[in-house]
């Protein structure tokens, strides 16, 4: 049986459609739990299509922000949503940084470190370019714990005999994983949280709609007719749904924190 091929997220409206409603709920608790304050520059690595650019405006009040993705298509999708003056965006690479050294007040990936190829050089960057006091914090869904957004299709897809992309680096979800790389990197005041989130859709086709057709792993195009049938049916009994017919699915992530030696 041949390898999944990685997940790449290069489809701004798909995934606006199938993880921005997740990573704008997680990413308000990982702000609130930051807790930083106004006026502060921060590089935003990863930023996707911008949902979580946004909540930065929005929460924290930056005075400026540096926004940084691989795919072309997304920088495109986020430069369509974020006029603000105070953002800056640029196709780049987490493991080679374009910034200067000490540029910053806070370095932040959210959704991304376990994306990354090698998660303790991209930390290592985010340390590099953030100045001594400064914040580098990230979070990322407990892939290990069944706590990523897609998890009952994962499940049920393998149930079926076909094979799931896990992120490439799903070992560094791990809370041992994180406080060990903040701590080698000579991070202080390091603190870990779970973050834990909801997602209602309207009805059943809403969520297949959602969480599968938008899926960036193209699962349908690797299924027959039989087993989307099949896929549907698995994914129907076992999402219970209101009187109403909403689905209510949990997810959860890991977060972690900590400050540039002064």
């Amino acid at each position: 049986m041949s390898s999944p091929e990685p997940i790449k997220f290069t489809d701004g409206a798909a995934y606006e459609r199938f993880m921005a409603p997740w990573s704008r709920s997680a990413g308000t608790l990982f702000l609130d739990w930051l807790a930083v304050g106004p006026g502060l520059s921060w590089a935003d690595v990863g930023c996707g299509n911008g949902a979580f650019t946004e909540l930065i405006l929005a929460k924290s009040a930056p005075s400026h922000v540096s926004a940084i993705d691989p795919s072309d298509a997304q920088i495109a999708a986020a430069r369509q949503k974020l006029s603000a003056k105070q953002v800056e965006l640029s196709v780049g690479d987490a493991l080679a940084l374009p910034y200067e050294p000490a540029r910053f007040d806070a370095a932040v990936m959210a959704l991304v470190l376990f994306f990354v190829p090698d998660p303790k050089k991209g930390v290592a960057e985010m340390v590099r370019v953030t100045k001594p006091g400064g914040m580098i914090a990230s979070y990322t869904w407990d892939v290990f714990g069944g706590g990523t957004p897609p998890q009952p299709v994962w499940e049920e897809l393998e149930a079926m005999g076909k094979q799931t992309a896990r992120p490439p680096s799903a070992a560094i979800s791990r809370f041992a994983a994180l406080k060990a790389l903040w701590a080698e990197l000579g991070l202080r005041d390091i603190e870990t949280r779970e973050l834990v989130v909801e997602r209602t859709y309207a009805d059943f086709d809403d969520y297949w709609l959602s969480m599968v057709v938008s899926n960036p792993g193209g699962v349908l195009g690797k299924l027959s007719e039989a087993e989307i049938a099949e896929l549907k049916r698995r994914l129907q009994d076992r999402l219970p749904a209101s009187a109403t017919g909403k689905i209510t699915v949990h997810a959860w992530a890991t977060a972690v924190k900590g400050r540039k030696a002064a």
